[in-house]
């Protein structure tokens, strides 16, 4: 018969007394494994970083014409060599990837407040489920680009007259792509609803009379994050593709503007002479788009309670 150690007391109160560990730091435990979202996550650092703190370091005006120096290849003075005005590419691009993440996060979160406030409404309220998804339906039937280019021919001079050429695009292009992105975040956001309103701690929570504000915000919302951020990081790319076609359209900024859009508009008629025109920018938006999507799967798995832990 083996010999029972006891624990000591001060062991056990200590344990007691210990505070019980934040659960963000299980959700980062279970989004560090996931070896292409840290990957993603360094990538998009970098491209965050440099361009949030590239213009401080790389002080030429993106906007600066040298005709003396138009079309020059990469060099030292020039690392992403000049277009056809000598305005400096390098410059452009860091100006650029400023207006591509500015348009691709503000456009995210307007998509994502109205799909998920549409999503729980739809799905936790039964009387208001057929209204809010025949509107989903009706939204998800709209073909986007016509109805982006229709919104952008008819509102743009409007605000651009309230706001200025810069402001008023911008406020158009986040505006125009929040309300057509946030149908399938609804959809999405209502089926994991109507699955957790029949869960067994909701209907626990219900029996003692918890309002309907405080279960979603306490019980239904935390259990729909995962759905949620991985509809984010779509949205992001989803927003900043779309303000690039917008631009490559001539639809966008104004010309003297530079977006990685505009940059892959204006390097078009040089492709063939200069392809790194349109490489750069290219690279930049799908380097972006491919780093956020790659977060996007890594806080999916970090985020479901049924899969942290594994």
């Amino acid at each position: 018969m083996t010999d029972v150690v006891p624990v000591p007391k001060a062991f056990v109160a200590d344990q007691a007394l210990k505070p019980p560990r934040n659960q963000w730091w299980d959700v980062w435990d279970q989004f560090r494994t996931h070896k292409g979202a840290m990957l993603g996550m360094f990538v998009f650092a970098f491209i965050c970083a440099a361009i949030l703190f590239g213009p401080y370091l790389w002080t030429l005006d993106p906007t600066r014409i040298d005709i003396k120096a138009k079309n020059q290849f990469s060099s030292l003075l020039h690392p992403m060599g000049t277009d056809q005005l000598g305005r400096d590419t390098f410059a452009r691009m860091l100006a650029g990837g400023r207006v591509a993440l500015a348009v691709g996060m503000t456009a995210m979160i307007l998509g994502m407040v109205i799909g998920t406030t549409v999503g729980v409404a739809a799905g936790y309220f039964r009387r208001l489920d057929g209204i809010l998804m025949r509107l989903t339906d009706l939204f998800l039937a709209l073909p986007l680009l016509p109805l982006l280019l229709v919104m952008m021919m008819l509102f743009r001079e409007k605000l651009k007259a309230y706001l200025g050429p810069e402001g008023g695009t911008f406020a158009l292009i986040v505006i125009a792509i929040g309300v057509t992105s946030w149908m399938h975040t609804a959809r999405v956001v209502r089926g994991d609803v109507l699955a957790l309103k029949e869960r067994e701690f909701v209907l626990a929570s219900r029996s003692i009379g918890t309002p309907p504000r405080r279960m979603i915000l306490r019980h239904i919302l935390p259990n729909v994050m995962s759905p949620i951020m991985v509809s984010a990081s779509l949205g992001i790319a989803n927003a900043m593709i779309t303000e690039s076609v917008l631009s490559f359209l001539g639809l966008g900024f104004p010309p003297d503007f530079p977006t990685w859009g505009q940059l892959l508009f204006d390097g078009v008629p040089y492709l063939q002479q200069f392809p790194e025109r349109v490489i750069w920018p290219g690279l930049a938006i799908s380097l972006t788009v491919l780093s956020v999507n790659y977060i996007g799967d890594g806080l999916r798995d970090a985020l479901d309670p049924r899969i942290r832990g594994r």
